[in-house]
Formats: C-alpha cells, structure tokens, sequence
C-alpha cells in the first residue's frame, strides 16, 4: 500500500500471562477466537477469528516473573521508523525498557511507558496492514488510556502520533473523557482517574463482539471477573470490563442493534453543572512499570 501512513494506528496486541492454556481456553471460549501455533515458534500462540490473526500469545518471560509483573495487554502502535520514534518518545519524557528489536518476517518493536506510567508499544511491521478498515467482530474496537493527567497524556501522544481530539464527554466530578483520534474517525478516550482509583495508569483494549450482555456471562462461566458492566455507552453501544482468570485487564464492546432506542437525555438545570449522560466507571489493574517483553 504506498504512501499508507501506519503513524497512530493499534496494528497488534499482545497478551503475557503466567499460564497461557488456560488463557487460550478462556478467550476461545469467552470471545469466539480459535488458536494457532506461530509457524516461526511454536511457543507463541496467534489469536485468530475466522483465520484471521487478530492477537498474539505468550508466557511471561522468567525476568518479568522475578520483578512480579503481572499478566497483561500490550499494545503495538503503528510508526515509520521505531529507532527515531522511540528517542523522540524519549525526549517529550517517556521511558525506554526495550530497545528497538527486529524480528525476522514481521518487524521492528519497542516498548516504552509513557510520562504518567503506561506502557505502550511503538511496531514498525514488514507489511503494511489495511488500516482503513473497520474493526470487525473479533477485533479490537476501542483504546482507552487511564491517566493520572489527561491534558499531559494527550499531548504526549498527540506529538508522538499526531492523534487529533475528536469528540467529548463531560463526567461531572470524574472530569473530561478526552476522545482522539483522526479526523472523523475516533480511536478511543482518554480520562484521568480518581487518586482513590487502585492501579497505575494503564491501556485498556477493547474486543468487539456480537452481543455483549452474552459475552459477560460467558465472561462469569469461565471464571473471569467482572469490573463493571455490562452497561449502555452513549449512542446505545455495550461495554463490559473485565479480568480474564490470570488477572489480566480487557474489555468487549458491541455495537448498538440498528433500529434500537437509546435512553432520552436528561434536561440540565440552570445554574448546574452538565449532567453526566454516563458514568464511567475506574478500571481495576494491576502496576505494570518495568516490564519486559519481546515481540514475535
């Protein structure tokens, strides 16, 4: 594809747990994805929906266990060239825990964590994937960042990645829930969370499925807990958080049935603060600073 810009885009996902069996049966089961053996290494498990690779699997590295990392999401973001993203990510004050790294067939990757602490990934891919599409059931839908200082966040990654503010939404005492994103397509949110809010700041990666209040109990059966949810998004779309057994963060979206009513507005009071047309509730997650992990 000449002249696709990759710049800002999610192009991969990741998942580093302590027992990977037990996590592909979980998310078979819970969102619908099959497994696969990668062909280069038979030690990394590819996620796929319709044959489709949609995610990647691997056990926690023996280094990441001894400095108790715990099972997480990492996300790869799209850059033109790693090496000269990665020491500008470091100039606007993120930290570099892996260095730039080539592997074979599939590209060049670096994971850094961000000024207020979340981790993220910068991934130069061997080929270029159709960004222009439309996430569809299986994939990923939705990034959302929790912050101890969103104005500081986005403008990290709006000089990183270039993301533009698209819409959003007043959460009364929770603050501003800042969507970004690219002209008039929206990537996902970010918001500050409570001092009260356990965890650190942190990626949140949702999984669009078909119908989320199923996928919640599915969620329950296979021994997964719920954070919050299922609950209606405005525009009439469904979002539950949750963590998979290992203890691991996601979260599903589904989108709204067409024809559905949503909830009318509430009249806002003179004098008053913006009501809050939803409440978003803090996600749960474990500290992920000083992880490691290598990219297959």
């Amino acid at each position: 594809m000449p002249g696709v810009s990759i710049r800002g885009h999610f192009l991969w996902h990741e998942l580093m747990t302590t027992d990977t069996q037990a996590a592909a049966a979980f998310y078979t089961r819970v969102i619908g994805w099959e497994t696969q053996k990668w062909d280069q290494d038979a030690s990394y498990t590819l996620f796929t929906y319709k044959g489709v690779p949609m995610a990647g699997l691997m056990s926690l590295l023996p280094d990441a266990r001894a400095t108790g990392t715990p099972p997480s999401w990492m996300i790869y973001i799209g850059v033109p060239d790693v090496h000269v993203t990665a020491w500008e990510a470091q100039r606007l004050g993120a930290k570099l825990h892996k260095g730039p790294t080539v592997t074979p067939s599939v590209g060049t990757w670096a994971i850094l964590q961000d000024p207020q602490g979340a981790a993220f990934a910068l991934y130069t891919p061997e080929r270029i994937p159709d960004i222009n599409a439309k996430p569809g059931l299986g994939d990923f839908s939705w990034h959302e960042l929790a912050t101890t200082d969103s104005r500081a966040a986005f403008s990290f990654y709006h000089d990183l990645f270039g993301w533009e503010k698209t819409d959003s939404m007043d959460m009364g005492p929770a603050g501003l829930y800042q969507m970004y994103g690219f002209g008039k397509r929206t990537l996902g949110g970010i918001y500050t969370k409570g001092k009260d809010a356990p965890g650190s700041p942190h990626w949140l990666a949702y999984v669009k499925v078909a119908d989320t209040k199923e996928t919640t109990e599915l969620l329950k059966q296979a021994r997964g807990k719920v954070l919050s949810g299922p609950m209606e998004v405005p525009g009439g779309d469904w979002i539950t958080m949750g963590l998979d057994p290992q203890g691991a963060a996601f979260a599903v979206h589904s989108v709204a049935p067409k024809g559905a009513k949503t909830a009318p507005k509430k009249p806002r009071k003179a004098k008053k603060a913006k009501a809050v047309r939803h409440k978003v509730t803090e996600r749960t997650a474990k500290a992920r600073k000083g992880k490691q992990i290598r990219r297959k």
